[in-house]
């Protein structure tokens, strides 16, 4: 009788140096399931990666492992299928917090899916990641046992356009839980670094790419710098008239160039910053330090720097679509994507918010946040790989001791 249920992981999502969006939800969810697994005797979980781990992923136990495979050109549909079917009779099931599951493979699994953009927008992915997204996406999907996702968007995006039953599908959220937030000497060595000297200034965070909407929000930057000249200042007016910046926070991504020609054809262009890629601590000063966050792109499968700016007391103003409604509830502005002048609109009164209604916004941010544990979604994501697995003499005693555990930390 086997005494533990060994499961296996693909852990290449997390296993990267310049973490965003899909990488951030990996490590982080990485972390949880780790220190769950410390506390569940009759458990055990391999990473299985194509390069050796990074320094700052959970250091390996007992019941905590990392295993790299090789080869690693085309480790998802050759070098991994290969090493889980040579040890088959070791591991009992399989999970990936990506897209990808491997084409052939002789455990049950558990898929995720975080969005489906490529669907939505193919002409702004390269032909060769289209057809990988589109048909690995759908084979992971098709034949997994459970399928995971980010939101409840998602999901049912993930029912109208591959006809899995809504019990296959598990909502993880992504959850922000910061051990520590910016100082004011973190902000001001980021206002530092990035030269936004006394400015205030707007923030946005993400790649610089098409379905981001950056061109729509630099033209409702402009027209609210315009609107803001034009006002005269007010005792009420959290901002004085034309003293925004717009910051940019993110790499070059795929078909930016127009983004880059737009701000580059800006009467605003030396007000609006681009920063490249930033780490994480640089990324909450900013956020931390600006006026409001615009995240208003026109797909989201969440939209963590949401999340981020409640946590900091930051407002957003988000897209009325997709997944962005979901995670800012009522304590975000939410725009018409597809309308500069809703934008522009959304901008203007989160830059004018009056002492008391910021400090609402506030308020309703701190009831929002607590809506998304990492802990939470963690011990979702285990019970579902759990579900996977046909048949263990062990499993039994893990879902009770998963159960109890839970219980004892209040969740």
């Amino acid at each position: 009788m086997a005494d533990s249920l060994h499961v296996a992981i693909d852990g290449n999502e997390a296993n990267v140096t310049h973490r965003v969006g899909s990488n951030v939800y990996a490590f982080e969810l990485l972390g949880r399931l780790a220190a769950i697994v410390s506390d569940q005797p009759r458990l055990k979980v391999t990473v299985l990666l194509a390069d050796q781990p990074a320094a700052d992923l959970p250091p390996p136990s007992q019941r905590w492992q990392y295993q790299q495979v090789t080869p690693r050109r085309l480790w998802t549909q050759w070098g991994l299928p290969l090493y889980l079917y040579r040890h088959r009779q070791r591991f009992d099931v399989f999970f990936t917090p990506g897209h990808y599951a491997p084409r052939f493979c002789p455990l049950p699994y558990v898929s995720s899916v975080l969005d489906l953009a490529f669907l939505y927008f193919p002409e702004q992915f390269r032909r060769s990641d289209l057809l990988q997204l589109k048909h690995w996406t759908r084979y992971s999907v098709k034949h997994a046992a459970k399928v995971l996702t980010i939101s409840q968007f998602t999901k049912k995006d993930i029912i109208k356009h591959y006809r899995r039953d809504s019990q296959d599908i598990t909502v993880a959220y992504p959850s922000v839980e910061l051990s520590s937030k910016p100082t004011a000497a973190d902000t001001s060595r980021a206002r530092h670094r990035y030269r936004l000297g006394d400015h205030d200034y707007l923030v946005s965070v993400g790649t610089l790419q098409p379905r981001k909407n950056l061109i729509r929000l630099i033209e409702a930057y402009e027209g609210l710098r315009r609107q803001l000249a034009s006002l005269t200042a007010k005792p009420d007016r959290t901002k004085q008239p034309g003293n925004l910046k717009l910051v940019l926070v993110g790499k070059i991504g795929w078909l930016a160039e127009p983004i880059l020609k737009r701000v580059a054809s800006s009467g605003f262009r030396d007000d609006i910053v681009l920063t490249g890629y930033v780490d994480q601590a640089d990324k909450l000063a900013l956020i931390k330090g600006a006026s409001c966050l615009s995240l208003v792109g026109l797909y989201e499968g969440f939209g963590i720097p949401a999340l981020e700016a409640l946590r900091l007391k930051t407002v957003p103003v988000v897209s009325s679509t997709t997944s962005l409604p979901e995670v800012v509830g009522q304590a975000g502005i939410t725009v018409d994507p597809c309308s500069t002048n809703a934008i522009q609109r959304g901008l203007f009164k989160a830059v004018t918010l009056t002492d008391r209604r910021q400090t609402r916004y506030h308020q309703l941010g701190r009831a929002q946040v607590e809506l998304f544990s990492g802990e939470q979604s963690a011990r979702a994501v285990l019970r579902t790989i759990l579900t996977a697995v046909p048949q263990h003499p062990v499993k039994d005693d893990i879902v009770h001791h998963l159960r109890l555990t839970t219980n004892s930390t209040g969740h």
